[in-house]
């Protein structure tokens, strides 16, 4: 922690073990997840998706603590955290990136499978999406997911213009309709999941259409937990007008969500099925 004889203005933190915590558990959670894919075993991967959340949650309190509490968050290390905060969602579009190259490349040249693929009964045939693949309508839970997701673009812009006005009454309104969105979106993915007639493993489509919507859907739980603790956190009176950037970077991360599922929207339902 900084002290009174301190002649800069950046923020050098105590010792802490989060960061080499969080990176094994996220091992283990990674491990954990190639043996749930191949095997089916899940014991690893839940270990490790509890170990990751727990320290998730011990590292990002003490964070909390030193802006509220310590107050060494001041406007230097706020640009500090926007550049660390930027970085991180541009990471994750080209995590996203992958995803829409697998199924670009396959969907525009269905017939470059590999030879030994070829007559067997998970070649493409020439064509994308497979003709034996009954798709799922666009205009029918996806199109409404998106205009749920439009819907909560809205509502978190709104509520971060009632906290730079003061107008605590409509911020936390409109957070919490956001993430009550949220809710709902994740509620009617995973009732397409549950209605859809294909499987993951039933060829390329099917595949890169459940890994990409699958992470989407993942990262809107994520940021509805994200925009809870900062629901939590404004109950507590810990945003200001001037000071709120954990709600502003909860606010950026659920707008990237919102585009990546235009595009896959766009292209994944809508272009596939067309």
């Amino acid at each position: 922690m900084s002290d009174n004889n301190q002649k800069h203005p950046y923020h050098l933190v105590d010792p802490s073990p989060w960061p080499l915590v969080t990176s094994f558990s996220a091992l283990i959670m990674a491990i954990g997840f190639i043996l749930l894919m191949h095997d089916g075993k899940t014991l690893v991967f839940t270990i490790g998706s509890i170990a990751v959340v727990l320290s998730s949650i011990l590292w990002w309190r003490d964070v909390v603590s030193e802006s509220e509490g310590g107050g060494y968050h001041n406007n230097v290390v706020q640009i500090g955290l926007r550049y660390g905060m930027i970085l991180f969602i541009m990471s994750e579009v080209m995590f996203f990136a992958a995803w829409f190259w697998a199924f670009f490349d396959v969907a525009f040249y269905p017939g470059s499978e590999s030879p030994e693929l070829i007559g067997r009964q998970d070649s493409i045939g020439g064509a994308f999406p497979p003709e034996d693949i009954e798709l799922i309508s666009p205009f029918g839970v996806p199109l409404l997911n998106t205009f749920i997701l439009l819907a909560s673009g809205g509502t978190i812009t709104w509520a971060h213009h009632a906290l730079r006005s003061n107008d605590r009454k409509n911020f936390l309104l409109f957070l919490l309709l956001t993430i009550i969105l949220g809710i709902i979106f994740t509620g009617f993915q995973a009732y397409e999941y549950k209605v859809a007639t294909f499987g993951i493993e039933d060829g390329i489509y099917p595949s890169t259409f459940y890994m990409a919507t699958g992470f989407h859907g993942f990262h809107v739980i994520v940021g509805s937990i994200f925009l809870l603790v900062c629901y939590i956190r404004a109950l507590k009176g810990h945003f200001t007008p001037k000071k709120h950037l954990g709600f502003e970077f909860a606010a950026w991360y659920w707008h990237f969500v919102d585009v990546v599922w235009l595009f896959l929207f766009t292209f994944i339902y809508w272009w596939a099925a067309a």
